[in-house]
Order: structure tokens, then C-alpha cells, then sequence
């Protein structure tokens, strides 16, 4: 319910930085007051010496319509005796030097379509959820011990209609969601969807936090997506970006003629790299703002988590030469992540952090940021520049694959081959690949694999599931007609069997922080760019045996050390032909040998495929699947077991 009149103690935890349910206060409401219907409007611009209401309403001329100061610190207010739902407006504020701005409001629920900039009058209420069953499921379930594999997406540039419009919220419901389940991800994220005004910011430069961009359809719309995203099992994370916004003349910036939302101090207020302004994190009405924010997402949207973009860019000022940590930023983020947490233990918070800042995914009563994940920048750069490196030398940069498993378990990771990867002439994934046309799809192929074996939870951007040839063409919809290519087809008939296989196996999941979960088979062969290594669940006969070959040799009758004496069988094979590779692969089961060999007890002995990855798991009798077709106690089809 809202109340009628801002009450002094909304006012002063709003000033204190503790108004978490700010959006029920700022804004436009449409509530009752002294039994007459009306719209309520308010505003924070604590520098501005007079506040206007403009609008569809009152033909865009504010006398009469001024807003009432409430508060020495500048909370402003006006109650319109009448329902004006669907009305545009703005906010007209004039200056403690007499220069007038138009405004859209901070706080608006619903902005006109770019580019036109102002807010709508909007009610939120009156959607009905059928998201029950997730909800409930969500709370029963640790993520840290499950599944997670999350695909990037672009709603502008997923797929467009062939005049180049967008897809509407529902028309994505109606194809991207079946989409996402017959790829077999787990949750989607979606790149910011605040109200923006330049397309190609792809919505990291926001102008209205609390508004789902028009462009796809109405927040009810939204609603409805991430509704049946639900219903169909699937979590939505949205794209987040806390830390500073563009400096459009309608937008926060300069909201009431000075530094209102941004810092006062012009070093610590312009980020140059992205143009943008930096929120004052220091500031308690701005952290009223921010954390209202993400709790409002999660009230009225039901997200289950949020990437939280750049937060390097908060922990260390910006524009110095020296890395100076920013206190302000650390208080923020660390009550952003306690207030979330109250409120929903199941969310997930996942710090975009390309620092070595320690504890970022520790509880802040550790002194930890307090996220529970974060991405693992470091891996991913090492990876990329593994497999762009040339085959015959990747014997030179042995330490780029190795390197991450010193600190995997430092933090929560996520493993991000994301957006930024692929696009401003970085080029594919596929293209950074060397070699031939059937090289390049080998080396993805044993890549994905990779990605999919190394501990951490992962996440992949759209086109990356069938081998998109270009980087990402954010003005044009995915290159849909490269599934009209075999070696295409073959790479999503891949990546679906990849998670597939991630999903039905839990030592690819089930220990992914914890030391327990992984153990080397051979890390120092260097020469052949050959590695292996084991998967383990909580269960101790729970295995998984990996080998990876990062060059174009194949090798018979290679020997590999195992742990178990048990008959062995080939899961996945990325050069089977059925995925376009050569067709060598482990046709016949593979019984250990009574002999130790890298330092275990025993060996099999193997085929190794070119480019290729290949997972081995010990053979088990038949019926041994639960229902959900994740693997029960195995029992071995060679009698001992290793002690």
C-alpha cells in the first residue's frame, strides 16, 4: 500500500542511505487521499530551488504544478486529484541559478520509446505470477552444489524481424524460451534491460533504473516472459550496472543542475573510458536508490540474480595511475549484497570483476563483498590466449591452462565466455581458433569441453552454441542461417549433447568449490599439450576422467593413470563424427590394468584424439539412474577398488 504523503520516517531513512523500498515512496503512485483518487508524485533534487510538474496532462506547462519541498535535503511532492495513469511527464526543475531542465524521473516505472525521453505513469500491480513451483524449488536447492550454465543474450540482437524490428517480450517467449530449453541451459542473463536511450550501449548506459525498456514491450510484458521462463525451469539474472550511468540531458546527470546522483568531484565523477558519470557511492540517497533498485527487480520482475557489471570500476576510483581502493564502494556493495540476501537467500550475486580484490565472494561478517560468485576474468584470458596461440607453440604457454587451478577455489567462479569476448574486432571465438576450417570447429569443440570439465559454473553468449563465423553484429539478429552448414549443425548437436552430459553427471558440478572435486592425472606433458584429469562428486567412487590434447597428433594405445580398477567407457568424444571430427574415438570399453601410471594405482589405455577431448567414466551395471537421469552409486564391472 502507499501512503498518501511522504512520512518523516521514510524521509529520514531515505537520507540515511536505509530506504530499501524507495520505489513505493519516489515516483509517480496512483493512490486515495482524503477519499479522492489521485497521482502522487516525488522527486529528490536537493539543489533545485523550484519543482515542477509537466505533462500530457497540463499540456506541458508547469504553473500551478509546483512540487512542495518536504525536506531541508530536497524531497519534493505534488498529489494530482486525479487517475493519470498512461499520461506522459516530466519533472521541470529549476536551478538555485535560475536555469531550467526538463527531467524524466528517476524513479518512473515505464519510459516512452527512444527517442522520446519521457516517463509514463504506470501501474505495476495486477500481474498474476504462475511461478509457484519454481520458487519453491529454488529455496529447496543450493545452487553451489547444482547445475549452472547460463547463456548470454542480446534481446535486440537474438533475433530481429526481417524489417529489422524487435522482437516483442511475448514473441521471445514464444521462441527464444523453447530455444533455451532444447539447448539444455540453465538460466538465461539478459544484457541490462533499464530504459536507455542509444541502442548501442546495449543498455549499460541507462537513464531510467526502474523502467524495463520500451523497446520490447510494457513491464507487464516482461512479467510474462520471465513467467514462462520459470514455468520452463529456466532462472533469469539480469545484466546490472550500479556503478554509473550516461549523461544523456534528461537523464541523472546533473540531475538538478548539479552533481545530484554523481560525485561532486569532477576526477572521481567522469569515467572516461565509457563517457559515463559514476554514481557517489558515498552518498546515502544514492545508495537508497541503488539497493531499492535491486530489491525492486526482484519484487516486481522475480529475477533470480544480478551480473553486477564492472566492479572493478567501483572498487578503485577512477582517472588515477595508482590502484586506490574506494571505501565508499566497498560499504555499498557489501550492504547491497546483505540487504538482497534478507531478502531472498537463493539470489544469486555475480561480481563482473577483473581484479585479484581477495574475498569477493566471502560473507561480509568474514569481511567480505559478499557476492556468491564472481567471474573468472583470469581464466578466460588465459584460455583465449592458450587457443589463439599456434599449436606447435602452445608447449611455450603450458602455464596458461594450468595457472587456474592455483586459485579456483579462492572464490565462487563462474567460467564467462561472454558478450565482451566476441565482439569490437576481437573476433569469434570460432575465428580466434588457428589452423583450417575443420581445425577451427576441432579446437571450439575441445574448448567447450574444457569449459565444461574445469571446475566453476559456466556461461556462454548467444551464437557461440552453433559456431557464429563473425563476432557479434549488435545492430543485426544472429547468423541463423549458418545452421543451413553441416559443421554448424554438428557444433549444436555438440554443445547440446555437452550439457546434456554437464546436467547427468555430478562430478561436473556437484564439488565445483571445493578442493575434493578435482584432482590431476598428468599436468607437466607439456611436449604433447596433453592433459588429464578427474572429476569427482561427493560420492568417492563418483568419477569422471578427462583428457585433453591440445594439438593436431593422435596417439593409440596411450596410457593414463586411473583410480579406480574398473571397466572404463568413452562418454564424450568431441571428434566423433556425429559432432564433425576425424572419428577417433574409444569405440570398446576400456578395462584399468593392474599397473600404477601417473601416479596411480592403475592405467587404461587409450586412443587420443586430434584437437579433442575426451571423458571416460567407469562402467556401471544397468538401472543405475534416478529418475531425473543423474547417475546413482555405481557399482564397477572389474570386482576391487583402489584403496
Amino acid at each position: 500500500m502507499i501512503a498518501t504523503s511522504p512520512t518523516d520516517f521514510e524521509i529520514h531513512l531515505f537520507h540515511e542511505g536505509s530506504l530499501y523500498k524507495s520505489y513505493e515512496l519516489f515516483g509517480a503512485h496512483v493512490i486515495e487521499e482524503n477519499g479522492v483518487t489521485g497521482t502522487r508524485f516525488c522527486v529528490w533534487a536537493p539543489h533545485a530551488r523550484e519543482v515542477r510538474l509537466v505533462g500530457s496532462f497540463n499540456d506541458w506547462n508547469g504553473v500551478n504544478f509546483d512540487l512542495i519541498k518536504v525536506s531541508e535535503q530536497g524531497v519534493w511532492t505534488i498529489f494530482i486529484p486525479e487517475n493519470l495513469e498512461g499520461h506522459l511527464y516530466k519533472y521541470e526543475i529549476i536551478t538555485r541559478h535560475g536555469d531550467v531542465f526538463l527531467k524524466a524521473d528517476p524513479y518512473a516505472f515505464y519510459s516512452e520509446l527512444r527517442p522520446n525521453t519521457a516517463s509514463i505513469v504506470y501501474n505495476l500491480r495486477g500481474y498474476k505470477w504462475n511461478d509457484q513451483a519454481w520458487q519453491r524449488k529454488k529455496r529447496r536447492k543450493r545452487i553451489y552444489d547444482q547445475p549452472l550454465f547460463i547463456y548470454e543474450i542480446h534481446l535486440g540482437s537474438w533475433k530481429k524481424k526481417e524489417d529489422g524490428r524487435f522482437y516483442t517480450y511475448q514473441e521471445l517467449a514464444d521462441e527464444l524460451i523453447p530455444y533455451v530449453l532444447e539447448q539444455g541451459f540453465t538460466h538465461i542473463e539478459l544484457l541490462p534491460l533499464v530504459e536507455h536511450p542509444f541502442d548501442r550501449s546495449w543498455g549499460y548506459q541507462g537513464t531510467g533504473y526502474y523502467s524495463a525498456t520500451s523497446r520490447y514491450g510494457t513491464p507487464h510484458d516482461l512479467m510474462m516472459f520471465i513467467d514462462r521462463c520459470h514455468q520452463q525451469g529456466i532462472g533469469v539474472i539480469l545484466d546490472w550496472v550500479p556503478g554509473h550511468f550516461c549523461k544523456d540531458a534528461h537523464g541523472l546527470y546533473m540531475f538538478d543542475g548539479e552533481p545530484t546522483y554523481e560525485y561532486a568531484n569532477m576526477q572521481d565523477r567522469e569515467n572516461s573510458v565509457w563517457g559515463t558519470a559514476n554514481f557517489d557511492l558515498g552518498k546515502p540517497e544514492v545508495r537508497s536508490f541503488l539497493i531499492s533498485n535491486a530489491l525492486f527487480w526482484m519484487e516486481y520482475f522475480h529475477v533470480d540474480g544480478f551480473r553486477v557489471d564492472a566492479v572493478a570500476n567501483m572498487l578503485y576510483w577512477p582517472n588515477s595511475d595508482a590502484l586506490h581502493k574506494n571505501p565508499y564502494a566497498v560499504e555499498f556493495l557489501q550492504k547491497l549484497n546483505e540487504t538482497v540476501f534478507a531478502y531472498d537467500p537463493a539470489i544469486l550475486m555475480i561480481a563482473e570483476d577483473s581484479t585479484d580484490w581477495p574475498r569477493v565472494t566471502a560473507p561480509t561478517y568474514e569481511g567480505g563483498l559478499g557476492f556468491n560468485y564472481k567471474w573468472n576474468m583470469g581464466w578466460m584470458n588465459d584460455m583465449l590466449t592458450y587457443m589463439e596461440t599456434a599449436p606447435e607453440h602452445r608447449q611455450h604457454v603450458h602455464h596458461k591452462v594450468t595457472f587456474s587451478l592455483l586459485y579456483t577455489y579462492s572464490e565462487n567462479f563462474i567460467l564467462p565466455f561472454s558478450h565482451d569476448e566476441v565482439v569490437h574486432g576481437k573476433r569469434s571465438l570460432l575465428n580466434k581458433m588457428p589452423g583450417t576450417y575443420e581445425e577451427k570447429f576441432a579446437q571450439l569443440r575441445l574448448l567447450y569441453g574444457y569449459l565444461l570439465t574445469h571446475p566453476g559454473k559456466k556461461l556462454l553468449f548467444m551464437g557461440g552454441e552453433f559456431g557464429q563465423f563473425d563476432e557479434w553484429k549488435d545492430l543485426e539478429q544472429l547468423d541463423w542461417m549458418l545452421f543451413d552448414f553441416d559443421m554448424h549443425r554438428k557444433m549444436n548437436a555438440y554443445v547440446k549433447e555437452l550439457l546434456k552430459f554437464y546436467k547427468r553427471h555430478k562430478p561436473l558440478y556437484e564439488l565445483d568449490h571445493s578442493p575434493k572435486g578435482f584432482e590431476w592425472i598428468d599436468v607437466h606433458n607439456a611436449e604433447q599439450s596433453i592433459f588429464s584429469f578427474i572429476r569427482k562428486g561427493a560420492q568417492a567412487d563418483d568419477i569422471l576422467i578427462v583428457v585433453c590434447n591440445f594439438t593436431n597428433k593422435v596417439y593409440h594405445d596411450y596410457k593414463v593413470g586411473v583410480p579406480l580398477l574398473a571397466t572404463y567407457k568413452e562418454a564424450i568424444n568431441s571428434d566423433a563424427e556425429l559432432f564433425g571430427g576425424t572419428g577417433c574415438i574409444n569405440k570398446k570399453p576400456m578395462m584399468a590394468i593392474e599397473e600404477p601410471f601417473h601416479g596411480k594405482p592403475y592405467h587404461v589405455r587409450m586412443t587420443i584424439p586430434p584437437f579433442g577431448i575426451s571423458i571416460l567414466r567407469p562402467m556401471r551395471k544397468r538401472g543405475e539412474r534416478n529418475s531425473d537421469g543423474k547417475e546413482k552409486v555405481r557399482r564397477y564391472a572389474v570386482g576391487r577398488r583402489a584403496r
